[in-house]
């Protein structure tokens, strides 16, 4: 059924299925991206937190290596200046924290354009579709609705594709986002966790 429907709409569903291939590739690759991120989560910054503590900053640095993550990233960072003090610690922590957020955001334009573009295509074969089905009434000179059908079919056809593929994008671009907000409000409380502790470091001595 779905498959007649998109060959019945004519050419104009080709562009729009490869804009939906096209943005649903950058979606997949940004889930991907941001579940693999969160193999370290919260609870990796308070056991760092907890070993700055505790046994000091170089046994926090030896318990970051070979963790990935952008907690893990941003607990180096600031683990790497802390024997210079807080200050330059939260220096590296700034600059690492916008080399993240970069990287969080990553590929999000390509699929915002998908989303802008998808229904803009399905608007163009709408207007081919008219100019089809005024052409057919011309060739024929009949306006009657077997005339024009055929072209009326194709208008709706990919407009309808279009905003269907728009919305499909525009709920996983959402999903995506709401997973990017919670990884940014868990990377706000694990660099606040470990610049406290790196502070209290200091101030012990």
């Amino acid at each position: 059924m779905m498959v007649q429907l998109f060959l019945d709409g004519g050419g104009f569903m080709w562009p729009i299925l490869i804009v939906f291939i096209f943005g649903l590739a950058f979606v997949i690759e940004r889930i991907y991206y941001l579940l693999k991120g969160m193999s370290t989560d919260l609870s990796f910054a308070e056991s760092i937190a907890n070993t700055i503590s505790s046994d000091g900053i170089e046994s926090a640095k030896y318990n970051c290596e070979g963790n990935l993550g952008p907690v893990a990233n941003l607990c180096a960072a600031a683990l790497a200046r802390a024997d210079r003090g807080v200050s330059e610690a939260e220096k590296s922590l700034d600059q690492a924290g916008g080399l993240e957020m970069s990287s969080l955001e990553k590929n999000m334009t390509w699929i915002s354009l998908s989303i802008a573009i998808a229904p803009m295509f399905g608007f163009l074969g709408t207007v081919w579709g008219m100019i089809e089905a005024f052409n057919d009434i011309k060739m024929a000179n009949d306006i009657s609705p077997a005339v024009v059908a055929g072209g009326i079919s194709v208008a709706l056809l990919t407009t309808a594709f279009g905003l269907v593929v728009a919305l499909i994008l525009q709920l996983l671009q959402n999903t995506v986002m709401y997973i990017i907000d919670n990884q940014v409000v868990t990377l706000q409380k694990s660099t606040t966790l470990v610049i406290n502790s790196i502070t209290d470091h200091f101030n012990k001595k």
